[in-house]
């Protein structure tokens, strides 16, 4: 579609580096050659909105016969999106829900009060070299979802509204922003897009979320007149308005944000929730194993293996 005129990007942006509240460089781990690099959780935040974590995965690249094999773990009260810029990986979960997540796609997924799933590459794609770049988000979710139920939505890339003109396109993965909404219900206030900007372009965060973010997936980004370059996560003053411009070599960004959490989060392995009680108990329910009539079930299609709870 055309682009939407509350894009234009002649929001004044000479004072707008100080509206610069966090600049985070990620932690780097090597899983075996495979590199994540973390943005959030970080020492200086721990949420943007509702995104409690942020994963950068890759880019990798794999010989023949290897590939990802995430197996069986459990999640409660958050939310996760797995956006795939290259490769694809293959989702189980304990709903029964069998699909692949492919570029340019949402497949959100749900915990509530327990989900269990897998993420593989299978033996066909491992058959010759590939690649595989993404993304993996939780969002915590509110207190009055935490015990939701279940849920599995996949949206297919040509679904997501699109806005493009002006050197800049922009695909929105989930809520609401510059006009439109993307398909996947959430029942969270948030945001999250990706977008391309030609060298020079300028585009505007929406100023109708109180907190806001930008990840750097390539090039560089000036803002007030300071640049930022490549795997850097910007985090911005509520209700500034802000507007950031491609460098020379253009750049890809993923935006982010939404409402403030309705207080903080407790984290422990892959488990999110209000409280720590919540925690010890999707602890022992995992621990117990109990698949036939516990929380917790194992995906009826990947049932084999599953990662046991860190001792501590």
């Amino acid at each position: 579609m055309s682009w939407n005129p509350v894009l234009d990007p002649s929001i004044p942006i000479g004072d707008a580096v100080d509206a610069i509240e966090t600049v985070i460089v990620p932690r780097a781990r090597d899983l075996g050659g495979f590199e994540v690099r973390r943005a959030l959780p970080s020492a200086a935040r721990q949420m943007v909105g509702p995104f409690i974590f942020f994963d950068q995965m890759g880019p990798a690249e794999f010989l023949t016969g290897k590939g990802i094999d995430v197996r069986p773990h459990p999640h409660i009260g958050l939310g996760t999106v797995t956006y795939l810029l290259r490769g694809k990986l293959h989702h189980r979960d304990s709903l029964g829900t069998n699909a692949w997540i492919e570029p340019g796609a949402v497949n959100w997924m749900l915990a509530g009060q327990g989900i269990t799933h897998s993420e593989r590459q299978d033996e066909a794609l491992r058959e010759g070299p590939h690649g595989l770049f993404g993304l993996q988000t939780w969002l915590a979710l509110p207190k009055a979802m935490e015990d939701d139920p279940a849920a599995f939505v996949h949206a297919p890339q040509s679904d997501l509204p699109e806005l493009e003109g002006e050197g800049k396109q922009l695909r929105l993965i989930l809520g609401t922003a510059y006009g439109e909404t993307a398909p996947v219900p959430t029942g969270i206030e948030v945001f999250y897009a990706d977008a391309r900007l030609a060298a020079g372009a300028a585009i505007p965060l929406p100023d109708d979320h109180e907190d806001r973010g930008v990840y750097i997936l390539s090039g560089e980004v000036s803002v007030g007149g300071q640049s930022f370059e490549t795997g850097r996560m910007l985090v911005f003053r509520p209700g500034d308005k802000v507007s950031i411009r491609a460098g020379e070599r253009g750049a890809r960004v993923m935006l982010l944000g939404g409402a403030t959490m309705d207080g903080p989060r407790h984290i422990w392995w892959n488990f999110v929730a209000s409280s720590k009680d919540r925690i010890d108990a999707a602890r022992e329910a995992w621990r117990a194993g109990d698949w036939a009539h516990g929380r917790f079930r194992l995906p009826p299609d990947d049932a084999g293996e599953f990662i046991p709870a860190p001792a501590h």
